[in-house]
């Protein structure tokens, strides 16, 4: 199941699913948000399930005729992780890290696809970075890495956007993170039962058809259930939840020169089975 939050014209964001080239809305079943539907876990699906197969056929939107926001706007926690993939520490000129490296963005950077990314007035080396996330279903604290499976709902792209700049001007790399729209997630949210083994997708990224970033998850160091067991060993995790896991090599930095982001633009990640999340770079008005 692929579900979405979405906007037609004149009407407020809602949860919806995309089935072939339309979406339903999830109103009529009381879900308010994306939010709710995960929040709901195994019996909102089963209600959601059953919805659709009680619908007539063309009973939604066409996608075309609706606008695709973030899958989950406003998750509880962004969480990010650090140096990854073992190419992309190799071209960060930084050691294998022996734990995860673990930093967030704010909610104010998530925008969904399509929508412009935003290059700072204030900052002159913007990068990109293809991401493969996870979204946590069932939270909790202290979770084994065996029981990983129970907590994911689904994957998703994100592009992490990052001003290398401010990024890099301390130890503290939140700031050159989390400017306004550094966070492009979706199309959509893929329910976990799609994806037979999330740690061997392929991911890559194209700038304006040109080939950027293109790798495996199977590459990860740290791959999902270790990530759910250190993080949870210090925090809960909640519902809802985003957890991106970090890029590999090939990011503009790496490249000799520096492949910055410019205006004009279009960043594309795909990942496996995931779909492909498109974004336009624009300059700061």
């Amino acid at each position: 199941m692929r579900l979405v939050t979405y906007m037609s014209p004149g009407e407020v964001a809602l949860a919806g699913v995309v089935a072939g080239e339309q979406v339903i809305s999830l109103q009529p079943l009381g879900f308010t948000s994306v939010l709710s539907v995960i929040a709901g876990g195994a019996a909102a699906r089963a209600a959601i399930d059953g919805y659709l197969k009680s619908l007539p056929a063309n009973a939604g939107k066409p996608l075309a005729d609706v606008v695709l926001l973030a899958p989950v706007p406003r998750p509880p926690k962004f969480i990010c992780v650090g140096l990854n993939y073992r190419d992309h520490a190799a071209e960060s000129k930084m050691e294998i890290p022996s734990v995860p490296t673990i930093f967030s963005k704010f909610s104010n950077c998530i925008i969904g696809p399509g929508a412009p990314v935003i290059l700072p007035k204030n900052s002159v080396k913007p990068d990109y970075e293809a991401e493969f996330a996870f979204v946590i279903g069932v939270g909790g604290r202290h979770i084994p890495a065996a029981q990983w499976r129970d907590h994911v709902y689904g994957y998703m792209c994100v592009n992490d956007v990052s001003a290398r700049d401010f990024q890099m001007a301390t130890s503290q790399w939140l700031m050159g993170k989390t400017f306004d729209s550094f966070a492009p997630t979706g199309p959509w949210l893929t329910t976990a039962d799609e994806i037979e083994d999330p740690h061997n997708l392929d991911i890559r990224m194209e700038i304006n058809g040109e080939t950027l970033q293109n790798s495996n998850t199977s590459n990860l160091i740290f791959n999902i259930p270790q990530l759910i067991e250190y993080l949870s060993s210090v925090f809960t995790l909640e519902p809802g939840d985003i957890v991106t896991t970090g890029t590999p090599a090939g990011v503009g930095f790496g490249h000799k020169p520096p492949r910055w982001l410019k205006a004009g633009d279009e960043t594309v990640v795909t990942v496996q089975g995931l779909g492909s999340l498109r974004n336009p770079v624009v300059a700061e008005g």
